[in-house]
């Protein structure tokens, strides 16, 4: 199990883990060795999460979401594999656990009457140099 937070906890074979080679510059080893790591997350399938936090992930996921609902991580900032794994895995905690925080609705607001006068204030100084660009006609 992997824990998430107190409420929410993933179990391993929920995770579908693949190796590649990572791309750009890496010297002798760059094309022998698979260190980069494809992290797979079904979150449309995934009997861990609950059905808010499953809809906050998937928006929050924007383009790493197939169409098919599987979150897809890709993690290439290391030279190892574990600390390739590690790095994906982390970022879906991060990921989990910014989509569990519900968001606080927000709670509308009136102008006040000082910054109503401030707007109208500079909406008419903008009106007046404007009028001074004009092409008066002259009253010859």
């Amino acid at each position: 199990m992997i824990r998430i937070t107190d409420r929410i906890s993933i179990e391993e074979r929920e995770l579908e883990e693949r190796f590649v080679r990572a791309s750009g510059p890496g010297g002798q080893n760059v094309n022998k060795l698979s260190s980069a790591v494809q992290l797979r997350f079904d979150v449309r399938g995934s009997p861990s999460l609950s059905t808010d936090v499953r809809l906050r992930l998937e928006r929050l996921a924007g383009r790493r979401l197939t169409r098919d609902g599987v979150l897809v991580i890709m993690a290439q900032r290391h030279r190892t594999q574990e600390r390739n794994r590690q790095d994906a895995l982390d970022r879906l905690k991060e990921l989990i656990q910014a989509a569990s925080i519900a968001p606080t609705p927000r709670r509308p607001t009136r102008p006040t009457r000082g910054s109503k006068e401030r707007r109208l204030a500079s909406k008419k100084n903008r009106s007046g140099i404007k009028n001074l660009r004009q092409d008066k006609p002259s009253l010859d």
